[in-house]
């Protein structure tokens, strides 16, 4: 068998991109504006899990939309992606992804169905994740093939833990995960954000706004952590994946001192903002939670000066 190698050069760059967000967070919004520059104006393709909620949005983006009904299991989310790969359209948006895991027919289920025809067993439980692990990781490897450029959107939920404080005391805190902020994390197998390009974190107090996830040192230019993604973002996202130079605009790395020196100084709620969004875009968690407890030493410290700002 031969093998041919050329020198390596960025064209033709199919990226795949997660958005998370609760409810408010302008989740589907921003898909819609990201594909729409990405697409060059060429229709771009729905799939919809939601019962047709992405046509909330037919009068404001021209897409092409496709139902995806239950069961959802990895297989059928994958099958639709290739059907609108081989249709070639040039942007994918999934909306939503949540529902390969925790939807009806989706991974967890998977598992509970392993589990029972196992005998609900303690010592079958681990076993009976084998399959829906599988099944996963076979529509992951699909999705890496896919030609297109993929927006996957995920649900995002709260989460709350107890943990034992310094004193030896029982407290509750907003939960702290690989792939969560500030207690929000994606409802998705969990390293599948980590699969794709690039995966952020919406808010619904700063809609559309992106708070990396995962966001690597070569595509950080691509991503402006301080505004909204709008349709611009995705043109210039889609140039670069094509060959064409980087974003004009690019952003210098977010460095953890000068993050702390901008929660240092904050001292009204539109600065504590600005810090919220500086931190979101240090490179790693360590950095991540140091800016974390720094943020909140800084709320206390307002809250003593009889100043009103409130934990964001």
């Amino acid at each position: 068998m031969s093998f041919t190698f050329r020198k390596a050069i960025r064209e033709n760059v199919s990226l795949l991109i997660g958005l998370a967000g609760a409810s408010g967070s302008g989740k589907t919004f921003t898909a819609m504006r990201l594909a729409s520059g990405m697409s060059g104006g060429k229709p771009f393709c729905v799939i919809d899990t939601e019962a047709g909620r992405a046509k909330h949005y037919a009068d404001q983006f021209t897409f092409d939309h496709g139902d995806l009904v239950p069961p959802f299991t990895p297989g059928r989310y994958a099958d639709a992606i290739a059907a609108a790969d081989a249709a070639q359209y040039p942007v994918i948006v999934v909306d939503s992804c949540s529902h390969e895991h925790a939807g009806e027919g989706g991974i967890l289920d998977m598992q509970e169905a392993e589990f029972e025809r196992l005998g609900r067993k303690d010592s079958s439980k681990m076993l009976s994740w084998a399959l829906p692990k599988r099944e996963h990781k076979k529509m992951v490897q699909r999705l890496l093939q896919i030609r297109a450029h993929l927006i996957l959107c995920f649900r995002a939920e709260e989460k709350i833990e107890m943990v034992r404080n310094a004193e030896g005391k029982m407290e509750v805190r907003k939960k702290q995960t690989s792939t969560g902020l500030d207690g929000w994390q994606p409802i998705c197998e969990k390293t599948l954000p980590y699969e794709l390009t690039a995966s952020f974190l919406l808010m619904a107090s700063r809609p559309g706004v992106p708070m990396p996830i995962k966001l690597q040192e070569q595509h950080r230019p691509l991503f402006q952590l301080d505004k909204p993604i709008t349709e611009d973002s995705g043109k210039q996202i889609a140039q670069w994946a094509s060959g064409g130079a980087k974003p004009t605009k690019a952003e210098k790395p977010t460095e953890l001192k000068d993050v702390l020196a901008k929660i240092a100084k904050a001292d009204t709620r539109e600065a504590m903002e600005a810090a919220a969004t500086a931190a979101a875009g240090l490179p790693d968690k360590t950095q991540k939670e140091m800016a974390r407890a720094a943020y909140k030493t800084r709320v206390e410290e307002l809250k003593g000066a009889q100043k009103e700002v409130a934990p964001i």
